[in-house]
C-alpha cells in the first residue's frame, strides 16, 4: 500500500542534493619545477663555461672536433662524387638533427672535469652511458628523424621543379636566389626545415646528456627534454640562435670551424643541462613514465 507521506526535498545548498557527481572545483596551484625563469644572458654563461672546458685539457676536445670536421668533409665529398649534391643543403640542416648524439663524448669530458677526473680521448670515444642501450635507441630515433627530413626535402623539391634531373650546384644557386620559384622554395623548405630543427632540438638537447648521466629510458628523456625546453623558452631560444649562428660560421669556413666550434657547443650544452636539470631533479622515478633500466 502506497503512503501519502513524501519526504521534503533537501535544501538547495546541501551537497548531498546532487546526483552523486562531486562538485567541480579549481585545481590546487602547483609549483612548476621545470620553469627556472632564467634570464636570456644565462645562455652566454653556458658558452663561457663551454669555452673553459674546451681549453681545460684541450687536446682531446680539439681531436674530437677534428674528427667531426673530417667526417663532415668526407660526407660532402661523397655527395658530389656520387652525384647526390641535391642532398647537400638538406644534409647540412640534418647535421643539426644528429649533432647532439655525435657530441656524446664532449658531454663525457665535461662530466669528468666536473667530477675532478682527467679526461682522455679514449674515455671520450668509449662512452658508457648510465642508461645503457637506451642511448643507442635515442641515436636510432634521431637518425630516423634525419631520414624523414631528407625525404621531405626531396618531395619539396619535386613539388616546385618536378621530377627532373638535378641541374648541378652551378645552376641551382642562381635559380634559388634570383627566381620567384626559387624564393618560394627557400621559404617553404626553410619553414619545414625549421620545424624539423626545432623539434629535434627540443627532444634531444637535454635527452642525450640525460641518458649519459641518469638511469632512464629514451622516451622519458625525450619527453623531459621537450618539457624543459618549453618551460624555459626564452633562454632556450637564445641558446638555439647561438647554436645556429656558430654552425653557419662553421659552414662558411668549409667546416674548418667545426674543429673549435663543435667542442665548444658540446661542452656548453652539458652546462645547460646541468643548470636546467640539477641533481635534485634527477632523483626518483616520478618523471620516468616508461622503461626504467635496472
Amino acid at each position: 500500500m502506497l503512503s501519502d507521506h513524501t519526504d521534503a526535498p533537501p535544501p538547495p545548498d546541501n551537497p548531498n542534493a546532487s546526483d552523486g557527481i562531486p562538485k567541480v572545483v579549481p585545481a590546487l596551484p602547483r609549483e612548476n619545477q621545470l620553469a627556472l625563469n632564467l634570464p636570456w644572458r644565462t645562455a652566454i654563461h653556458w658558452l663561457r663555461a663551454g669555452w673553459s672546458d674546451l681549453w681545460n685539457h684541450p687536446v682531446p676536445s680539439l681531436l674530437y672536433g677534428f674528427g667531426v670536421f673530417i667526417i663532415s668533409a668526407l660526407i660532402v665529398w661523397a655527395l658530389f662524387l656520387f652525384n647526390y649534391e641535391y642532398a647537400l643543403f638538406p644534409a647540412l640542416a640534418g647535421f643539426m638533427v644528429v649533432g647532439p648524439i655525435i657530441a656524446n663524448g664532449l658531454y663525457e669530458k665535461s662530466r669528468l672535469l666536473e667530477a675532478g677526473e682527467r679526461p682522455t680521448y679514449l674515455k671520450m670515444a668509449l662512452v658508457k652511458p648510465e642508461s645503457g642501450p637506451q642511448a643507442w635507441f635515442m641515436g636510432v630515433m634521431l637518425l630516423g628523424l634525419l631520414m624523414l627530413w631528407l625525404r621531405a626535402a626531396v618531395l619539396i623539391w619535386a613539388l616546385f621543379f618536378g621530377i627532373n634531373p638535378f641541374p648541378g650546384t652551378d645552376e641551382i644557386v642562381p635559380m634559388l636566389f634570383t627566381t620567384p620559384t626559387g624564393w618560394t622554395l627557400l621559404l617553404v623548405g626553410g619553414s619545414v626545415g625549421a620545424l624539423f630543427a626545432a623539434f629535434s632540438f627540443s627532444i634531444s638537447v637535454f635527452a642525450v646528456p640525460m641518458l649519459l648521466k641518469e638511469r632512464t629510458d629514451a622516451l622519458s628523456a625525450l619527453g623531459i627534454s621537450m618539457a624543459t625546453v618549453w618551460n624555459n623558452l626564452s633562454v632556450m631560444m637564445v641558446w638555439g640562435a647561438i647554436v645556429l649562428v656558430l654552425f653557419a660560421v662553421s659552414v662558411a669556413t668549409a667546416f674548418i670551424g667545426l674543429i673549435v666550434i663543435f667542442p665548444l657547443l658540446g661542452h656548453a650544452t652539458w652546462h645547460a643541462y646541468r643548470t636546467l636539470r640539477p641533481d635534485n631533479r634527477q632523483e626518483g622515478n616520478s618523471e620516468k613514465m616508461f622503461i626504467r633500466p635496472a
